[in-house]
């Protein structure tokens, strides 16, 4: 056979490992276990935003039948007015006056609520400690 023909043989040596030799093991199998993760996450939001997605269909069709039942039901509500004896335009404008105030409580919660939201501190603090605990260093770098 010729030297083109002949089958490459690795050599191992039998010796302990070196450093250079673990350290590129090491950031292989890394590189390999990140990119696993990677391909498992896009799996996974894949599969959610499919779900999400008819999820979201789902829920705008049921608003829009939550609409018609509104308009159904103010239209009886302003009915119902009528045949308590009033006007058929005053009958609409308390029925409306209703949704008015109903909005009203309802942007003031929403206000009220929104104020409450406040920055994850906890989270933050905890995120700023990971630097150091990377490098090795022991210390926290917040104190509680």
């Amino acid at each position: 056979m010729s030297t083109a023909e002949q089958p490459r043989t690795v050599e191992h040596s039998t010796d302990d490992p070196t450093i250079g030799r673990l350290v590129a093991d090491a950031s292989r199998d890394i590189s390999a276990l990140v990119q696993s993760e990677i391909a498992l996450a896009k799996s996974e939001l894949r599969f959610s935003a499919k779900a999400g997605g008819i999820g979201a269909a789902m829920f705008v069709v049921a608003g829009f039948f939550g609409l018609l039942i509104t308009i159904m039901l103010s239209i009886a509500g302003a009915y119902f007015l009528v045949m308590a004896g009033l006007h058929p335009a005053w009958a609409c404008l308390i029925v409306a006056g209703a949704y008015l105030l109903l909005a009203m409580i309802l942007i003031l919660l929403g206000v009220v609520m929104i104020k409450k939201v406040k920055a994850p501190t906890k989270t933050i603090a905890t995120a700023k400690e990971i630097p150091a605990a990377l490098k090795g260093d022991t210390t926290p770098a917040i104190q509680n």
